[in-house]
């Protein structure tokens, strides 16, 4: 079972810079509004995101409420990664620290 963090320890990572934070909810939900900086993975990205992605930077992976992310969070260590999922998701961090935000133009 990958390691799950908790909201604030998430922003903490989110803060220094050094994790990347990946999403995995739908397109349009990530079209929508996303965290600064995070890549979207799906099911048609995945094989290019595993040949192009540094395996020694750690991965913060994020759904919607941080369900699927530990799915993912699993699948992505299998693979050589660093990763952990983000309890709460996209949803609760939006609440706590919509300064993380990155939102398309109105």
């Amino acid at each position: 079972m990958p390691e799950r963090i908790s909201p604030e320890q998430g922003k903490a990572r989110f803060d220094d810079g050094q994790a990347l934070f990946v999403d995995i909810r739908d397109p349009h939900s990530f079209a929508a509004g996303h965290l600064r900086g995070a890549v979207h993975l799906s099911n048609a990205n995945v094989d290019q995101f595993l040949a192009d992605s540094d395996k020694a930077r750690p991965l913060v992976v994020y759904c919607y409420h941080g369900n699927s992310s530990q799915g993912a969070a699993d699948f992505l260590t299998e693979q050589g990664f660093q990763a952990v999922s983000l309890d709460g998701g996209y949803e609760v961090f939006k609440v706590q620290f919509p300064e993380a935000l990155e939102m398309p133009d109105a």
